[in-house]
């Protein structure tokens, strides 16, 4: 009996070993995933180096791209991948190493842990060199959007005295309201007319719900003599203020770092058409612990103040074309855009007109994250200019796309501040907006 009960349990200790063992091999597959990169991009004709550190071998297939170890002087060592060449290179990852590729185009770095399980495939775009003037300006935002934006549904009092609620549960907060019985409608007028004239019949409502365009059917409630009403609590426009990151020689911007959102419904705005405008800044609220600050700007509508064109909202900012260079920007810098593995922690600047005028703030770049699972969050920053803290007290709203610069190159775009510390920040890699 007892040596079964040694047996048995000598079993249990087994199998509860086993399990430890595949938990720590489960997490520590994981945690590589998440240390070597989706996506990197080279420009053409240069050698980028990387040191990953990771126990991971990457293949490179049979192409015009060129790759060395620190273990392979360049010199003596170098291998080479060319279109005639049926071999394909390998890359030691635990040790740094150098990518080139003398054109632009696109391969795929095939990696596996330990040389032996397939982990990932990391997308290379080598891409031509590319400049900006890095602004650092503030801008007024107007945008449209794509439909009619339902924030959420509510009880109405009708012409009996009686509430209802005819679109709960139907109409979802978030929903873009596209067309009325087959009608595309545009705004939030043209909602109320159609609903108006709808008599009390029943209205079918073509939606956007993510992906997905349905068809759904809402009865109006008739509140006073010839008006009924739908329960939806619905905005078709928004408005704002943000900063300007850059624009190319060919007059094409981006803003912002991060996507224009719904402050009700929290999420992305799908987008119709927008402007931008000049703004002036008029007041600072600085930011304090639990407290975001926030820059207070007018925007002034008149066609003589508009910029250019909001064209594109994405999850690393806003994006379109302008009609003239904004003010004080017509003898701004031509900047490189620098590459994420560019970076390294320590000092940089950041651009901002927060006093009026566009000055060069220092800040401390803490931590840096190549393969952030959120894109408005891969460098980790804190001010550490006393000119700026004194003004704003660090990162306030209003400053999302403040250009980040390093070394003599525009490396990314503020995006958040951290609410219990004003003085930190998150940004997001230039190379990513520009890859919108």
């Amino acid at each position: 009996m007892r040596n079964f009960k040694f047996q048995k349990r000598c079993r249990w200790l087994g199998l509860s070993g086993l399990i430890l063992i595949c938990i720590f091999f489960y997490f520590f597959y994981v945690l590589m995933l998440e240390a070597i990169p989706d996506k990197i991009r080279i420009v053409a004709g240069r050698e980028e180096t990387f040191d990953l550190g990771v126990p991971v071998t990457g293949q490179i297939q049979p192409g015009e791209v060129e790759v060395f170890t620190n273990q392979s002087p360049k010199v003596s060592g170098e291998v080479h991948t060319n279109l005639g060449d049926s071999s394909p290179s390998l890359i030691n990852m635990n040790d740094s190493f150098t990518i080139s590729s003398a054109r632009e185009g696109e391969f795929l770095i095939s990696c596996k842990l330990f040389g032996i399980f397939d982990l990932k495939d990391v997308s290379v775009e080598v891409v031509g060199e590319q400049m900006v003037i890095p602004c650092g300006t503030p801008v007024g935002i107007y945008v449209k959007t794509e439909g009619i934006l339902a924030i959420g549904t509510s009880g109405v009092t009708g012409i009996d005295g009686m509430t209802y609620e005819p679109a709960l549960h139907i109409i979802q907060s978030g929903d873009y309201i596209k067309t009325v019985d087959n009608e595309v409608i545009t705004s939030k007028e043209q909602l109320v007319e159609k609903v108006n004239a709808s008599g009390g019949n029943t209205l079918v409502l073509g939606v956007q719900r993510g992906d997905e365009l349905i068809r759904l059917k809402v009865t109006p409630v008739q509140t006073e003599r010839d008006e009924y009403r739908l329960g939806i609590w619905v905005r078709d426009d928004l408005a704002g203020v943000g900063t300007m990151t850059y624009f190319t020689p060919d007059m094409q911007y981006g803003a912002l770092g991060h996507p224009v959102s719904d402050v009700d419904t929290s999420t992305m705005i799908r987008l119709d058409e927008g402007l931008l405008y000049e703004t002036r800044i008029v007041g600072i609220t600085k930011g304090e612990k639990g407290a975001p600050g926030e820059l207070a700007g007018v925007i002034d509508y008149q066609p003589s103040f508009c910029l250019g064109t909001v064209q594109g909202n994405s999850q690393t900012g806003i994006f379109g074309t302008l009609d003239r260079i904004p003010s004080g920007l017509e003898d701004a810098q031509v900047m490189e855009i620098g590459m994420k593995q560019e970076l390294e922690t320590g000092p940089a600047q950041i651009i901002s007109a927060v006093s009026g005028e566009r000055e060069f703030y220092n800040i401390e770049i803490l931590e840096l994250d190549l393969n952030s699972a959120n894109e408005n969050k891969g460098i980790q920053f804190q001010v550490t200019d006393q000119r700026l803290l004194a003004i704003t007290g660090g990162i306030v709203q209003g400053m999302s796309g403040s250009p980040i610069i390093q070394n003599g190159k525009l490396v990314g775009a503020v995006t958040h501040v951290f609410v219990q510390d004003a003085t930190k920040g998150y940004g997001v890699f230039l190379e990513s907006m520009m890859g919108h």
